[in-house]
C-alpha cells in the first residue's frame, strides 16, 4: 500500500516539474541585454541616429552632385560598327612585266540613272563624302587645270589649297558694280552658295589592264572627279571641280556606306560599290594617238555608239584570248 502511495506521489511531482518547464517563456535573454539594444533617445524624443533628423528651418537639405550628361537612345535594336571599322582590301601587286595589255579609259556617271541614284541619297551622297573628307585633310584635292606638264589636268600635280575645292563646287555670277551716282561702273564674279542636289554627273578615270601572271583582264580606278556645268563660249559643258586620288580615296570610302533602295543593313561602302563596279557609265574617252575625245569627232546619239563600240572592243580583245 505504501509503495503504490510513493509510486503515485512521483508521478505527480514529474508532471507538475514537465508543466513548470512548457509555461516558460522563449527568450530567456536578460532584461539587461535587451536594454542595450535599445537605442537611447536624449529628451525632448530625437533619435540621433534617425536619417529624419530635424534640421534648421530654410536650409536646403538636397546634395546636388555633378550633371549627369544626357545619353540619346538608340536608333534602332543595334549599332553599325563594322562599317566604321573597315580595311580597305588592297589590290593584288602587279609588276610591269606582267601587264600584257593596258588600255585607259575616261567615263561618265550620271546619278540620275535608276542604278547610280545612291550616289546622290540625301542620308550619304558622294559628293558630301568626298567634300567632308577633303576639308578634314583626310584626302587631298587636285587642280583640274590643263598645263604644259598636264593637258588633261588629271595627272594629280597641283594639290588645291585648304576650301578651295568646295568653293569650285559654288556656281558663280556675274554682278554688276556701281559708284556713288548708280552709274555702272564694271562686274565681277560672285560665288554663290553650294547646291549637293546639282552635282549631277562624275568622272572616272581608269586603266583596263591583263595581268598575264594571274590571267586576268579587270579595270583598276585612278580618279574621280565631281563634274560642274561650265558655259564656254556659247555653250555649256561639264568640266571637272577637282580629281581625288582613288588610292587615297579608299581609305575614307570604306567607312561610309552607301544607302539601298531595297534593304537598310547593305553592309556595302563606297569603295566597294567602285571596286565591285556597282553603277551604270559610258565611255568619253579612250586613250589614242590624237588625243581626241568621242564628242570631238562624233555627235548627237553617235556618241553612244562610239561609247559602246569602244566597251565591245575591250570585251572582244579578252575574249580572242582564249580558244575554245
Amino acid at each position: 500500500m505504501k509503495t503504490r502511495i510513493l509510486v503515485v506521489v512521483l508521478c505527480l511531482a514529474c508532471i507538475s516539474t514537465y508543466a513548470q518547464r512548457k509555461k516558460k517563456p522563449k527568450n530567456t535573454k536578460p532584461a539587461a541585454t535587451q536594454q542595450q539594444q535599445q537605442p537611447q533617445q536624449p529628451a525632448g524624443g530625437i533619435n540621433p541616429n534617425s536619417t529624419t533628423s530635424a534640421k534648421p528651418s530654410g536650409t536646403d537639405t538636397t546634395k546636388k552632385g555633378p550633371a549627369k550628361a544626357f545619353e540619346h537612345p538608340l536608333d534602332g535594336y543595334f549599332k553599325k560598327n563594322n562599317i566604321l571599322s573597315a580595311k580597305v582590301t588592297p589590290y593584288p601587286n602587279l609588276r610591269e612585266s606582267d601587264a600584257a595589255f593596258v588600255k585607259r579609259v575616261w567615263r561618265e556617271i550620271d546619278v540620275r540613272e535608276k542604278m547610280n541614284q545612291y550616289l546622290a541619297s540625301p542620308k550619304q551622297r558622294l559628293i558630301d563624302v568626298l567634300l567632308t573628307a577633303i576639308d578634314a585633310g583626310e584626302m587631298t584635292a587636285y587642280d583640274p587645270t590643263p598645263s604644259n606638264e598636264d593637258p588633261g589636268g588629271d595627272k594629280f600635280l597641283v594639290p588645291l589649297a585648304q576650301g578651295k575645292a568646295r568653293s569650285r563646287m559654288a556656281d558663280s555670277a556675274t554682278v554688276d558694280k556701281f559708284d556713288a551716282n548708280g552709274n555702272k561702273i564694271g562686274s565681277k564674279m560672285q560665288a554663290g552658295e553650294f547646291n549637293a542636289d546639282s552635282v549631277v554627273k562624275f568622272r572616272v578615270k581608269e586603266d583596263w589592264i591583263f595581268d598575264r601572271q594571274r590571267s586576268i583582264f579587270e579595270p583598276r580606278i585612278i580618279g574621280i572627279a565631281p563634274l560642274v556645268k561650265v558655259k564656254v563660249g556659247t555653250t555649256e559643258d561639264y568640266q571637272p571641280a577637282f580629281w581625288v586620288y582613288f588610292s587615297e580615296a579608299r581609305h575614307v570610302l570604306a567607312t561610309k556606306e552607301v544607302v539601298s533602295r531595297n534593304s537598310d543593313a547593305t553592309g556595302l561602302s563606297f569603295d566597294d560599290a567602285f571596286v565591285k563596279r556597282i553603277f551604270t557609265s559610258y565611255i568619253v574617252k579612250q586613250s589614242n594617238d590624237k588625243d581626241e575625245r568621242i564628242k570631238d569627232y562624233m555627235n548627237g546619239i553617235d556618241r553612244l555608239y562610239e561609247a559602246d563600240r569602244m566597251k565591245k572592243t575591250l570585251m572582244d580583245w579578252e575574249l580572242n584570248l582564249w580558244q575554245y
